[in-house]
């Protein structure tokens, strides 16, 4: 299971704000049913499923604010996939809780 952080800025567009083509791009998301778990943070989108189905997701994602009229797309992404062990969004953040001593949001 890999875990994706993926930023898209659409540029070249008449207006500063972002949060129409956030919101096409979270149906894009949604539309994946059972496949992938996502979770949107203030400044990036979180995706976790197996590499494959996610790079392809990435590309939707990325084509997304070219279809909503955007003239050029700066798209961001991290990936990590982990083998050795299993891993999950929650799993990482568990972790990190257990070594401040249980305390967690």
């Amino acid at each position: 299971m890999a875990i994706v952080e993926i930023t898209v800025i659409p540029v070249g567009t008449d207006d500063t704000g972002l949060s129409g083509y956030v919101a096409d791009m979270q149906r894009i998301l949604e539309r994946e049913g059972g496949s992938i778990r996502y979770q949107l943070t203030p400044m990036s989108t979180l995706i976790e499923g197996e590499l494959s189905d996610l790079l392809a997701v990435v590309r939707r994602l990325h084509e997304s604010p070219f279809s909503a009229g955007a003239g050029r797309v700066c798209t961001t992404i991290k990936i990590d996939d982990r083998r050795d062990r299993p891993s999950s969004m929650e799993q990482k953040m568990r972790s990190v809780a257990e070594r401040l001593g249980g305390k967690s949001e």
